[in-house]
């Protein structure tokens, strides 16, 4: 897998419940954005055109104010504005100047631009005889209104009143060149002061509006997952222990009518399940005791027998026979232990057997680890068990190490006999199969403890990892769940 898409698997949330949430959320986001995108292009567009044709209006009217300057003499100009600043004044705030005052223009926006290039072009058309003109948008903190470095502030209240709102809004500075020393000033407000503002669609209403939308619905995503895998959470936690052979809790009555419909099923099957296991018991143990009996005749009627070596032959049949009988019952009875887990300490539990082990003239080596693990205790002990006698007979020397591994518990025991080869490793842990050292080694084995051991291993949730020791030998490795199983690449393989 390439590197980019196992990030983002990684990323991917593992749980049902996280993966529907994260649907819904990105489902939800990805709509909003699509949505806004739509939105603030139509604004956009609807923007534009409002600013343009309020700009050509002002533009029209900015250049009938200047017609009228231009018409009266230039004498009379300062009368004719001192009677408007008395009468309360107009649209504009007029003033005349003997330069062009410099402003700081504000920062280069679509919507301002926009603005500015309609009036220009408005104002060239009404007024062609005008050569000189500039047009600016500025904000009116400190702004000046004659080349005397008098500010806007510095004005009566009366004259400014159309321009200074409580939220400050751009102001619009048109100044014309009517003859030489006589610059006309003009400023105003757009018909929409706040014009620049339609122009941004993501406005902190807008996003609170968006956020909360957001959480309301994530808030409900996780509450309606939540109730639909809740009662999957119990159908899982029913199939675990069900599998590990405890007692599985009771599934609810109450869900869809397709949890309903799965939790029928999962009884159904569990129910027929546990008669399957009964009757195999009790088949078996039947088997067992029904074969033992013309067993035991044919031994008798073989006394009977003249020929000395028929008789032995016979005998080594009947007793290979009452062997199978009795290991088939073993595999029956040794795989299905019915115990509670518990906290079991490793270092106890293989010191004993360690001790036991030497004390029968085995040589076996044991370092303590300190380390406890959740199990059967003797189910496990049966499992370890099994692999030791294993290694001790086809291997005359053991050794077990245990450890913490990628958040398991590893009980490795190691044997130093001749390893395994390679193509029976599928086959080992079948029942009576056994390898042609394993029958020199151990004539009275049957094949059964790698099974049993296996089979105990995955009821607690484990794995039984077999394999060649690099440096000579066979080792079996009992992985138990102290964390995620992460299955070391090793061949399966018995003896």
């Amino acid at each position: 897998m390439p590197k980019p898409l196992h990030l983002l698997a990684r990323l991917v949330p593992q749980s049902l419940l996280g993966r529907l949430t994260a649907v819904m959320v990105v489902g939800v986001l990805l709509t909003q954005l699509a949505g806004n995108f739509i939105w603030a292009a139509q604004r956009r567009a609807e923007a534009l055109n409002e600013v343009n044709a309020a700009s050509q209006h002002l533009g029209h009217s900015a250049a009938s104010a200047v017609r009228f300057f231009l018409s009266l003499p230039p004498n009379y100009r300062p009368l004719i504005i001192q009677q408007f600043r008395e009468m309360g004044g107009t649209r504009f705030l007029v003033n005349i100047n003997r330069a062009p005052v410099n402003v700081q223009a504000i920062a280069a926006q679509e919507l301002a631009d926009a603005a500015l290039k309609q009036l220009r072009s408005t104002l060239k058309e009404d007024l062609p005889n005008v050569s000189k003109l500039r047009i600016d948008f500025a904000w009116p903190e400190r702004l000046p209104v004659s080349d005397e470095g008098a500010t806007i502030g510095d004005l009566p209240d009366s004259w400014v009143q159309h321009i200074l709102l409580t939220k400050p809004a751009p102001v619009l500075l048109i100044q014309v060149e009517m003859d030489p020393g006589h610059w006309l000033y003009l400023a105003t407000l757009m018909p929409n002061p706040y014009f620049l503002e339609t122009g941004n669609p993501l406005t902190h209403d807008r996003l609170l509006l968006q956020a909360l939308s957001l959480a309301a619905v994530l808030l409900l995503s996780i509450l309606v997952v939540r109730w639909t895998t809740r009662p999957l959470a119990a159908l899982a936690e029913a199939a675990t222990a069900f599998g590990n052979g405890e007692q599985a809790p009771a599934l609810p009555e109450t869900g869809s009518r397709e949890f309903m419909a799965t939790a029928r099923a999962f009884e159904a099957m569990r129910e027929r399940i546990q008669r399957y296991i009964e009757d195999r018991e009790r088949l078996f143990v039947s088997i067992s005791h029904d074969l033992r009996t013309p067993i035991m005749r044919l031994k008798l009627r073989t006394e009977l027998l003249d020929d000395d070596d028929m008789r032995a032959e016979f005998h080594d049949d009947l007793d290979e026979l009452d062997m199978m009988v009795k290991g088939a019952l073993q595999t029956v009875k040794d795989s299905d232990i019915h115990e509670n887990p518990t906290e079991v300490r490793l270092d106890a539990l293989l010191g004993r057997m360690v001790r036991d082990a030497q004390l029968a003239g085995h040589k076996v080596t044991f370092e303590p680890s300190g380390l406890t693990v959740t199990a059967k205790p003797l189910a496990l002990k049966r499992a370890i068990g099994n692999l030791l006698n294993n290694a001790l007979h086809y291997g005359q020397q053991a050794e077990i190490a245990v450890r913490r591994n990628a958040g398991n518990i590893e009980i490795e025991i190691r044997d130093h006999g001749p390893g395994v080869p390679e193509d029976a490793f599928g086959s080992l842990c079948e029942p009576y199969v056994r390898l042609e050292h394993g029958r020199k080694q151990n004539s009275s084995g049957m094949g059964l403890g790698l099974g049993i051991a296996r089979g105990i291993v995955q009821a607690h949730g484990g794995e039984l990892l077999l394999a060649n020791h690099p440096e000579g030998g066979f080792r079996a490795t009992i992985a138990l769940p102290g964390g995620a199983f992460d299955p070391l690449a090793l061949p399966g393989q018995d003896h």
